[in-house]
C-alpha cells in the first residue's frame, strides 16, 4: 500500500522562514518544522509516507501565479509530489489561472478562506468555481471558532450550488469546532481530511468521528510543517482502524480524486 499525506503546505526557501513563524502566531502553535520542500521528502521516508499532496495559498491575488508557479516546479522536481493550485476571488484573468492550473498539470485547487479574507460561499468565488467544477477538486480550510469565512454552515452552502464539484473538507470540517461540524456535514458530500485535529480529538473522538462519517470519505493528512508527518502517520495507525478503513484513508480515497490508476 502507498501513503498519501493529503495535505502539506511547502515554500520557497527566501520565504520560507518567515512564512512558517506567520502561521505559528496565527494559530499560537509551535511549528515542528521548516516548511522546505527537501525536508518533507526527507521525513517522507523516514516515515514511510510514499506522496504528498502539497499547496500554499496566495493571501493577496497578485501572488496567485508566483505560487503556481512555485508549486508546479517542485512537483516537477520531486516525484513524491502532486501539487494544488492556489486561487483567489479577486485575481485577475480566472479563466487563465484555471488553464494554466491545468496545463501545469496540477490536480486540484486549494483555499484557505480566513487567511485569505473571504467566505467560502462568496458569490465571487462560486463564479471560479463554475470554471473548473468537474475537472479538479477543491480543498477547503474549514472552520475556526475566532471566524466565520470557512464556517461549516458556509460550506454547506457550497455543496449545495456545486454537486458535481469534489470537494475535500480539511480538519474534519471543522477546524477546532469538529463536533459543530458534524451536526452540518454528517449527511452531506464532501470528503474529509484529518489534519490538524488529532492533537484536540484525542484518539477516542477521532476514531468516534472516522465512524460516523465513514472511512470512504476520509484522507489522511499532516498539515505539514504545523506538524511532523512521521509523528502524525503514527498516531493516526494508533487508531485501531481494520485493514480496510487504513486502505482507504491512506491510499484508496486519495488515488480516486487524484484520477490515478
Amino acid at each position: 500500500m502507498e501513503i498519501f499525506d493529503f495535505h502539506a503546505h511547502i515554500y520557497p526557501e527566501k520565504i520560507a522562514t518567515a512564512a512558517v513563524e506567520n502561521v505559528g502566531k496565527f494559530y499560537n502553535v509551535t511549528m515542528a518544522s521548516d516548511g522546505l520542500p527537501q525536508t518533507l521528502i526527507d521525513i517522507g521516508a523516514d516515515a514511510g509516507i510514499d506522496k504528498f499532496v502539497v499547496h500554499s495559498v496566495a493571501t493577496v491575488p497578485k501572488h496567485v501565479p508566483v505560487i503556481n508557479k512555485f508549486i508546479q516546479t517542485e512537483v516537477e522536481q520531486y516525484d513524491e509530489f502532486y501539487g494544488f493550485g492556489t486561487i483567489h476571488p479577486d485575481m485577475e484573468d480566472p479563466e487563465g489561472v484555471i488553464q494554466s492550473i491545468l496545463d501545469a498539470g496540477l490536480k486540484g485547487i486549494k483555499i484557505h478562506p480566513e487567511t485569505q479574507g473571504f467566505n467560502i460561499d462568496d458569490p465571487k468565488l462560486y463564479a471560479i468555481c463554475d470554471l473548473f467544477r468537474g475537472k479538479l477538486p477543491l480543498l477547503i480550510h474549514c472552520g475556526d471558532y475566532r471566524y466565520d469565512n470557512s464556517h461549516p454552515y458556509r460550506l454547506v452552502h457550497l455543496l449545495h450550488n456545486f454537486p458535481d464539484l469534489t470537494v475535500i473538507a480539511a480538519h474534519f470540517g471543522g477546524w477546532s469546532i469538529p463536533d459543530m461540524a458534524l451536526e452540518y456535514l454528517e449527511n452531506e458530500t464532501c470528503y474529509m481530511d484529518c489534519s490538524s485535529s488529532m492533537f484536540t480529538l484525542g484518539p477516542r473522538r477521532m476514531k468516534e468521528l472516522i465512524h460516523i462519517y465513514g472511512a470512504e470519505r476520509m484522507l489522511f493528512g499532516s498539515d505539514y510543517p504545523m506538524w511532523n508527518p512521521k509523528f502524525e502517520l503514527n498516531r493516526f495507525l494508533g487508531l485501531g482502524l481494520t485493514e480496510n478503513e487504513n486502505q482507504l484513508i491512506l491510499q484508496d480515497n486519495a488515488k480516486r480524486i487524484l484520477c490515478l490508476a
